[in-house]
């Protein structure tokens, strides 16, 4: 999932803010590298809604439960994160947010060595937390750090580096969280082997989410060095009068956030199950391991289509080209479905290049023309993100209550149809 735009906050345009110096380089260097890091810690989530499945022996609507735990600080902590931006400035918010991050990151030891769901389901959504935190600055210090006239394009390169850390870190964690993964026979298996063998499967967590709170906490010290650099550039105090009744009676934002709801939550929930879905026999019957690289994939699919999203966008308009790709996306689930094999899998694996232009494509028309009532907007934009919580368990719900995972594939079906209409309507009005 690309990152989130400014939640509710705008910058300052006095152009002193945006000049350059020495610090502000290592600033935007650092902000780049963050991009990277905070796309693959993100997605990284796909690998262990797979590797706690079978490790736990859940269900598939109990194995969601971790895209639930994480999103759902999108909806919990978006407004007041904006709140915070705005009192302690961007940097010293980032700094914040990488001590949340590597608080949250620590707690997984514990839990790994309890092997606890739950501990490691408060863990994600303390993570969530830190990152809902770092996501409301990202953008907009990226925007700060140069001159307006380019704020574009390292907008645009920032996303790619949010793309590549997305495919690196899937590809390489899919060996590292998942190559040691062993079955257990959980019908002949004691209560004491159970705990063991769930123990021994939590190790590589463990020990991967503590060097992940090293590395934030290393972060947040540069950062630490630099928290003077964007003084000049103050965020401006969060808004939140109109925004209900904005919500209420503006019909673009209601499509608009219904369709990022739709977008968000059918990507998330495509890519959490992709690995039960790759080790069906009736697909492609692979092995976590090898699944796992394979939803590495799924988002490299996304970082095509971004790159390729400037050429396609001059086409067609943003409307047609959002009802083009959700058609695509359509045509492939139904693919999928209805077909065994590799011709199955990789259907389904295609999806990702469909989802690559949805979010810009979604919040821009979403909020076209609101004018000063953007700010309202874009926090209501990137509050519906928290369908990255539910669509997943309600996927993960249907494939459980019809005993085949292909069923729930209505799920996300019944999204990419709703952002189609979207597309059409936007078109039209566009039109007119």
């Amino acid at each position: 999932m690309a990152l989130a735009p400014n939640v509710a906050t705008s910058t300052d345009p006095n152009p002193e803010a945006g000049k350059s110096g020495g610090s502000t380089r290592v600033v935007l260097i650092l902000a780049f590298a963050v991009f990277f890091l905070l796309g693959g810690v993100t997605n990284i989530n796909d690998l262990l809604v797979g590797k706690f499945k079978p490790m736990f022996h859940l269900t598939h609507a109990q194995a969601n439960l971790v895209q639930m735990a994480f999103f759902i600080a999108y909806a919990a902590f978006s407004i007041p994160a904006g709140i915070i931006m705005s009192k302690l400035g961007y940097i010293r918010t980032f700094v914040l947010g990488f001590a949340i991050v590597a608080a949250a990151a620590f707690l997984f030891i514990p839990a790994s060595a309890a092997a606890s769901y739950p501990g490691f389901l408060a863990a994600l959504f303390c993570i969530g937390a830190g990152i809902t935190v770092l996501q409301v600055a990202m953008n907009p210090v990226i925007t700060t750090l140069g001159p307006v006239e380019t704020s574009h394009s390292r907008l645009t390169f920032a996303q790619a580096f949010n793309s590549i850390g997305v495919f690196l870190m899937v590809y390489g964690g899919a060996t590292f969280l998942l190559g040691d993964s062993q079955p257990l026979d959980a019908e002949t298996a004691s209560e004491a082997q159970i705990q063991a063998y769930r123990v021994a499967e939590g190790a590589s967590i463990g020990t991967a989410y503590m060097w992940l709170g090293v590395l934030m906490l290393v972060i947040a010290a540069l950062f630490w060095m630099f928290r003077s650099a964007l003084d000049r550039a103050k965020a401006d105090d969060v808004k939140l009068e109109g925004t209900w009744g904005l919500l209420a009676h503006n019909r673009r934002v209601q499509f608009g956030a219904l369709c990022l709801f739709t977008y968000v939550g059918a990507e998330v929930a495509i890519g959490s199950n992709l690995i039960a879905y790759l080790g069906e026999p009736s697909v492609m019957g692979l092995d976590l391991q090898a699944a796992g690289k394979l939803v590495a994939i799924y988002w490299l699919g996304a970082l095509v289509g971004r790159l390729l999203g400037g050429f396609i966008l001059r086409l067609a308009k943003p409307g047609r080209v959002l009802a083009i790709f959700a058609a695509g996306a359509i045509s492939l689930i139904i693919l999928s479905a209805v077909t065994t094999g590799t011709v199955s899998g990789w259907a389904l694996i295609l999806v990702g290049f469909c989802n690559s232009l949805m979010f810009p494509t979604i919040f821009s028309l979403g909020t076209e023309g609101l004018g000063e009532q953007t700010p309202q907007g874009s926090g209501i934009m990137c509050t519906a993100i928290v369908g990255g919580a539910i669509v997943p368990y309600l996927f993960g719900t249907v494939a459980d209550i019809g005993g085949n995972i292909r069923l729930a594939l209505v799920v996300p079906l019944i999204c990419y149809a709703i952002i189609a209409s979207f597309g059409l309507w936007a078109a039209r009005r566009a039109a007119a």
